[in-house]
């Protein structure tokens, strides 16, 4: 049996403490939930469950931000709810567990899906500390100094990772400019401002149009005394929220829902701890093996922006051309709200495909504590 998806939309990305940091983070994750109920016509009724990822599960994003979005939602009470924790790879993994329930033909309709409020949920604030049986084992460091250690190894100059980042500003400013995330973008109405006034959020408020390359090699690094790492070669700190609804073939035929694409198969790797930000790399080494592609076969490719070296080393050592590599800019420029992103990068590589009038998308990110995860969808 298959998975398919049949739609997926997105709020913006709002900076922290900036347009959406007013908005509960749990309002925040029925909004996607609102709009694809409304962009579908599908009958909530019919939705089996909903996986939500969240990483900061903690304060208002705990007790289960999944089920208290749906009664939120005033989603029947019938539909189930589960939030899950993968780090950076939650939003995703929701989407791949969504995808292997429909395939196996235990959901016929499941949400999935991915929210993160940073301005109100800081990360880290989960956090504490670890148990000398780690620790003792795995000599683990801040994602920032993974990020050190990936540009050391590899090679990479202060000046290479802000091209990159520079370019990554340039694709998601011209994105914006032609609409490109208009399809999938769903506004957030009546958002409490840091101002006390209200207003509806429209658009990505992370991106930095007048960022130069100048600009870049002037910022202090913020890992390292002598670093390569930045906050401008890095993932932006942002809030925000995204859905994937998904169906099985049985699902399809049933409820007569047209599908936008098939997911073609989805993996999920452990690669080393301590560098930890590698696991792109064997994800799609071992995706592509299991499908039986090259990455010739794939159209577009989004690999998540967590630190500039990141998505360098996953083209460079998978072979991946730079020109099929999120061509609309990433996490760099848009943010990168945690929970969310997984789920928002598939809905991104879909709109991309339909706007190109490509067939298979490829994405993948990379995860703490050494994990990677990648998932190919292919239009129908």
């Amino acid at each position: 049996m298959n998975a398919y998806i049949i739609d997926a939309c997105r709020t913006p990305r709002g900076r922290r403490g900036a347009g959406l940091a007013g908005v509960h983070p749990i309002d925040l994750c029925t909004v996607p939930m609102h709009a694809i109920v409304a962009r579908t016509g599908v009958d909530a009724t019919r939705i089996d469950d909903a996986i939500i990822g969240c990483v900061t599960e903690t304060g208002e994003q705990g007790a289960c931000v999944a089920r208290a979005a749906v009664l939120a939602a005033g989603w029947p009470i019938e539909i189930a709810g589960v939030s899950l924790n993968r780090f950076c790879g939650s939003g995703q993994t929701a989407v791949n567990l969504a995808a292997q329930g429909a395939a196996s033909g235990a959901y016929d309709l499941v949400y999935a899906g991915g929210v993160e409020s940073m301005s109100r949920c800081p990360m880290g604030s989960d956090m504490g500390p670890l148990p000398p049986s780690l620790t003792e084992r795995y000599n683990l460091v801040p994602q920032g100094i993974s990020a050190e250690m990936i540009a050391e190894r590899w090679n990479y100059s202060r000046e290479q990772l802000d091209r990159y980042a520079l370019e990554s500003q340039r694709r998601a400013w011209q994105a914006i400019q032609e609409g490109r995330f208009e399809k999938s973008l769903v506004p957030v109405a009546d958002a409490p401002q840091p101002d006390g006034s209200r207003k509806t959020v429209k658009v990505d408020e992370h991106p930095r149009p007048q960022t130069t390359l100048e600009g870049l090699m002037a910022l202090k690094p913020s890992f390292k005394a002598d670093g390569k790492i930045h906050a401008g070669n890095s993932s932006g700190i942002v809030d925000g929220a995204a859905g994937v609804l998904i169906a099985s073939g049985r699902g399809v035929d049933e409820l007569g829902l047209t599908p936008r694409a098939r997911i073609v198969d989805t993996v999920i790797v452990g690669s080393e701890p301590v560098i930890m930000l590698t696991g792109p790399i064997p994800a799609t080494e071992k995706i592509l093996r299991r499908t039986g592609m090259t990455i010739a076969d794939v159209d577009l490719v989004e690999i998540n922006e967590a630190f500039a070296p990141v998505p360098m080393i996953t083209m460079q050592e998978v072979g991946i051309p730079p020109e099929k590599v999120n061509v609309n800019g990433g996490a760099i420029a848009l943010g990168h709200p945690l929970g969310a992103t997984g789920a928002m990068l598939i809905g991104t590589l879909l709109d991309e495909l339909e706007r190109q009038d490509k067939t298979v998308g490829l994405c993948t990110m990379c995860i703490g504590y050494g994990m990677g995860i990648a998932t190919i969808i292919e239009r129908v």
